[in-house]
């Protein structure tokens, strides 16, 4: 398969909302591959050498852009895009922040904080702190389609995908988003250097990216919400496929991404609903992959493919 980009989406090709309404900047056929270079979550605001005082002149109206919107050929509300993720370049360096207001533990933390991090070559280690290493596992944090209805905010996710801040979503993976619209038109930014399920003060390692994907329209599968396949990477449980649920109760999303989890063993797998049931609760993993962008939250549910003949 092709591995030459159908297009290239420069830094300067962003929007700042969800929206139907804006039109696409670049067609491609089913099966392309798209290149994105991408600013910051900051929109460029902040960089290798900012200080506290630039983090408190962030025009947050700039914040968390999204590059795009990309159509393909093809693509009809009720289909499924599935986003190959193939590459993912950071910067050498990124911020991290607790930003007033912002963050899962806002009301114990209000006062402004910036921490720069030199970024190292991806499955390398930075130094966060002193004597305190974390991988360099970049992904980034927004990408989605069209939604149903807009303007929306590109700060919380949505069943159209966005600012989902699913860690797992890096290179190797495979994302599967519902169709609203023609053409799909799918967007992407926010990169991550490295991040925890959660994100929990409401930011990662924030950083510029470079990134490849491919992008083909799927007749034969049908989502109601963001599900994905996760790298095959080297881990105790090897390769899952994960579910989400999205919306404004941690409750309530929990209970979408296990009956997302249920449908899809019931059509991969032919395992009845009530089987299936019994089966998220005996191998099947729920874990909150964002908590802080309000007003919605998402939790996904992980299934180890290793659990298959």
């Amino acid at each position: 398969m092709a591995t030459t980009p159908a297009v290239h989406i420069a830094r300067d090709r962003y929007h700042l909302a969800w929206d139907p309404a804006i039109p696409a900047i670049e067609t491609v056929e089913s099966g392309s591959i798209v290149e994105f270079d991408l600013l910051d979550a900051s929109g460029g605001q902040l960089a290798a050498d900012s200080t506290l005082e630039h983090l408190g002149n962030l025009d947050f109206d700039l914040v968390d852009q999204v590059n795009g919107p990309i159509a393909v050929v093809g693509a009809e509300p009720g289909d499924t895009l599935q986003v190959d993720l193939l590459e993912f370049e950071p910067a050498d360096w990124g911020w991290t922040a607790n930003i007033p207001g912002f963050g899962l533990l806002a009301d114990q933390f209000a006062d402004p904080y910036l921490r720069i991090t030199k970024v190292p070559r991806p499955g390398e280690r930075a130094e966060f702190l002193p004597g305190v290493r974390v991988p360099i596992v970049p992904f980034c944090g927004e990408i989605g389609v069209a939604p149903v209805d807009g303007p929306r905010s590109t700060i919380p996710p949505d069943l159209h995908g966005g600012n989902m801040d699913t860690r797992h979503l890096t290179a190797g993976s495979t994302l599967f988003l519902p169709v609203f619209h023609e053409g799909a038109r799918m967007s992407m930014g926010d990169g991550h250097a490295a991040q925890g399920d959660g994100e929990v003060c409401g930011t990662a390692i924030e950083t510029p990216m470079r990134t490849l994907v491919r992008l083909t329209v799927r007749k034969d599968v049908h989502v109601t919400g963001p599900e994905f396949l996760t790298a095959d990477v080297a881990t105790p449980v090897g390769r899952r496929y994960g579910t989400d649920g999205v919306g404004p109760d941690l409750n309530g999303a929990a209970r979408d991404a296990v009956s997302r989890m249920i449908d899809w063993l019931g059509r991969e797998h032919g395992i009845s609903a009530i089987d299936a049931y019994l089966l998220t609760s005996v191998a099947i993993d729920l874990r909150i992959s964002e908590i802080v962008d309000m007003p919605n939250v998402v939790v996904t549910a992980h299934c180890p493919l290793s659990i298959f003949d």
